[in-house]
């Protein structure tokens, strides 16, 4: 018994630490979005379900002897991946697909390692039966899984802070070579055993004890279509609602392991308390559980679709649900509308919670007698891989937002309903009866929870002149009418307005939003130095804007300037090729966008030679989610190499949930410069709205200027005006809990 937890212990916790192990690693080359973490999940779930293929085909069609030798084999082979660092020509270059590149990547770099590792857990589990008949293997699934929850937990707190990267890497190579030691240490004891035929004799003299052991006679039955179907059903919902409640939360903050690790560690940790015992998934408390996380959900994150959902037809103006809805907000405040960061996380992980302690305790108590374990282990690892190609693949080609968390939602509900309609367990008790009509009244929410995803759907596409999704998020368009200047388009990324653009033909040249008279960006391309030269021909600047949006950087352009703009999002870039923003055509500037991740981008320029930018902007954050990488020490030094000694790095660090500026002043410090907080407010007059920028810089001639200390902008030193203490991000140390503010 030892060896077997040992090895299933050991390779489920290097199965889920090289996950946040490498998406860190990879993260970069790809923009940072949340996205990239979607899609390893894929490859993760898609190679499990390979893993557990190979268990069932290896345990059903072998004896033990060539089970064991096949595996010896495999693992031998895997060791040629190790390390497991990706290799630099697996960059992309900005013109491939993500998914497929991501994919790609993965599959060269720990293909191997990581298929062994998904094989261990059904198959050792097989080994163990045979090895031990009569005694229940399921045990070994909840160590696996407390093992895949110690990775996770260890990760943020314990690896990512204190240990490099590279050293990560290597950590767990000698760590995978211990594992395979420990595994063909098993496999060469499995070929000890008798042949196939007196193995499955021992199993069928032992399978009713084995049953009645761990499952009682309810799942002494075969196998069939329903049960498969059901064990999909359960399984995808749960993991369309983890990949889409991390999109949600990774969409508002950042995309880092930490962020990734919390709904991941709920996900197991369900599985852990379900799969453990029976007796700890209790439907009298986890499905009226369900019932109450989302009506929370529908009183907050969806309150607005369920207002409009009530008060659509005029006569449910009155009814008792707009009273009660009217009563609730007043109750609340402003609470309903605009709850923080922290409520909004606590809701989305408590909704996760409820929804995947409910499928996966079903999933636990229709499971079937050992011998069809490997099957069982493959459906819920299928399950998984379909939920994932749904939420990476299917849902950003199909829906124009996010759907996929209230489709999650409503699977779940319908899974679990169905999963109690056919438990043709009898009710014995009082509470057992008064559950099971329960539910079937809580099997209501279904309709309501539908209708409220049709209403979201509307509301977000009711304003919108263009929607567009793709792997870097949803990109609209809406029209709008200022009373001051007309109408203007106006970009949303996610939820985050990210420039507006006014339509009458002389004002659609103004640079308006965080692009204003009084923004950082707007002072640094007006007052620098070399707008002041005694040559007019002199006067013209080049500027680098790290991120495209409306375009609107190009406005601030002059005769004889030119701006050179780093875009990842190719949509970003067809907008104003379709006429929706027209600030790069009508700009005198002469104006380049570089498509691709501009880190990666800049980077691959060097080889080139300088861009000798005088100012350059990063700007490149959506909805409030912050690329980490464009921030770092070495990405700064990216940055100096490209501009002019006496150029001007300018950072846009306006966030609701994020105080940057000791960032900021971090990157100052390393490089020895000296650094301005520019903030300015709304000013209807100019269509500028409020914003805060950083200036980065050693031009003495521009920090001295007349504009840095007039009433042109409140550009005070970052560590006077912020009092914010330096927070020093590098590649391999960076952690958010230093600038989050979840108030």
């Amino acid at each position: 018994m030892a060896r077997y937890a040992l090895t299933i212990f050991l390779s489920a916790f290097l199965l889920f630490l090289v996950q946040p192990l490498i998406g860190k690693h990879i993260l970069p080359w790809f923009g940072g979005t949340p996205a990239v973490w979607t899609t390893c999940m894929l490859f993760f779930q898609a190679v499990l379900l390979g893993g557990y293929a190979y268990a069932h085909l290896l345990a059903d069609r072998f004896s033990p002897r060539k089970q064991g030798t096949i595996h010896l084999a495999l693992l031998a082979l895997s060791l040629v991946f190790l390390p497991i660092a990706p290799r630099e020509f697996l960059k992309p270059t900005g013109t491939e697909s993500p998914q497929l590149q991501i994919l790609l990547l993965l599959l060269l770099t720990i293909g191997g390692p990581y298929l062994m590792l998904s094989t261990t857990g059904p198959l050792l589990q097989s080994w163990f039966s045979r090895a031990q008949p009569g005694r229940s293997p399921y045990r070994l699934y909840s160590l696996s899984n407390a093992g895949s929850l110690l990775a996770l937990l260890s990760y943020p707190f314990l690896l990512e802070p204190n240990v490099r990267l590279w050293h990560q890497v290597v950590s767990w190579s000698v760590g995978y070579a211990l594992f395979v030691m420990l595994c063909g240490w098993c496999a060469f004891q499995l070929r000890k055993l008798p042949d196939a035929a007196n193995v499955a004799l021992t199993a069928a003299t032992s399978e009713a004890r084995t049953a009645a052991i761990e499952h009682g006679t309810a799942n002494a039955r075969p196998v069939s279509w329903s049960d498969i179907t059901l064990w999909l059903l359960l399984s995808m919902a749960g993991s369309v609602m983890l990949l889409a409640t991390t999109n949600m939360i990774c969409q508002e903050i950042s995309v880092v392991p930490f962020l990734w690790i919390g709904p991941l560690a709920l996900y197991l940790s369900s599985f852990i308390i379900c799969f453990d015992n029976e007796r700890w998934y209790v439907r009298w408390l986890f499905l009226p559980l369900l019932g109450v996380a989302i009506i929370a959900w529908w009183l907050t994150l969806g309150h607005e679709a369920l207002v409009r959902l009530i008060m659509a037809p005029g006569w449910l103006n009155v009814s008792p649900l707009a009273r009660l809805d009217s009563w609730v907000f007043n109750q609340t405040g402003n609470w309903l509308d605009a709850p923080s960061l922290r409520d909004e996380i606590a809701i989305y992980l408590i909704v996760l919670f409820a929804c995947v302690m409910a499928c996966h305790g079903e999933l636990a108590r229709s499971k079937p007698q050992p011998r069809h374990l490997t099957l069982f282990y493959l459906m819920i690892a299928t399950g998984g891989a379909l939920g994932g190609v749904f939420v990476a693949l299917i849902a950003p080609n199909v829906f124009p937002w996010f759907w996929e968390y209230q489709v999650g939602l409503l699977a779940s509900c319908v899974a679990v309903l169905w999963a109690v309609i056919r438990d043709r367990r009898p009710a014995t008790t009082w509470v057992g009866h008064a559950v099971r009509w329960g539910f079937d009244g809580s099997c209501l929410l279904v309709i309501p929870l539908a209708a409220t995803l049709v209403t979201q759907v509307r509301l977000h596409d009711e304003d919108a002149k263009f929607v567009q999704r793709n792997f870097y998020g949803v990109l609209r368009v809406t029209e709008t009418e200022d009373d001051d200047h007309g109408p203007a388009h106006t970009l949303m990324h996610g939820e985050i307005n990210h420039g507006v653009q006014y339509l009458d033909p002389v004002k659609r040249r103004w640079a308006t939003s965080y692009y204003g008279p009084d923004s950082g960006i707007s002072i640094a391309t007006r007052y620098h130095p070399r707008r002041f030269s005694d040559d007019p021909k002199d006067r013209g600047i080049r500027i680098g804007v790290v991120g495209l949006g409306t375009g609107s950087t190009a406005a601030l352009g002059q005769e004889g300037d030119y701006v050179r703009f780093y875009e990842i999002n190719p949509a970003v870039l067809g907008l104003s090729d379709k006429g929706w923003f027209t600030y790069i055509n009508d700009t005198p500037a002469k104006v380049d966008v570089i498509l691709g991740d501009a880190r990666v981008s800049m980077e691959r320029e060097l080889a080139e030679g300088s861009q000798r930018f005088d100012v350059l902007a990063v700007d490149a954050f959506s909805s409030d989610s912050i690329p980490m990488h464009l921030l770092t020490v070495e990405c700064a030094n990216v940055y100096w190499r490209h501009l002019k000694p006496d150029g001007i790095l300018a950072l846009h660090i306006s966030n609701r949930y994020l105080d940057l500026s000791g960032v900021a002043q971090a990157l100052a410090d390393e490089y020895k410069k000296q650094i301005r907080v520019v903030d300015c407010d709304d000013d209807p007059e100019t269509g500028q709205s409020s914003s805060t920028w950083v200036l980065i810089t050693s031009n003495e001639a521009f920090l001295t200027g007349p504009e840095m200390r007039g009433p042109v902008a409140d550009a005070t030193p970052a560590t006077e005006q912020k009092g914010a203490a330096p927070v020093r991000w590098t590649d391999d140390f960076g952690s958010l809990w230093q600038v989050l503010d979840l108030d």
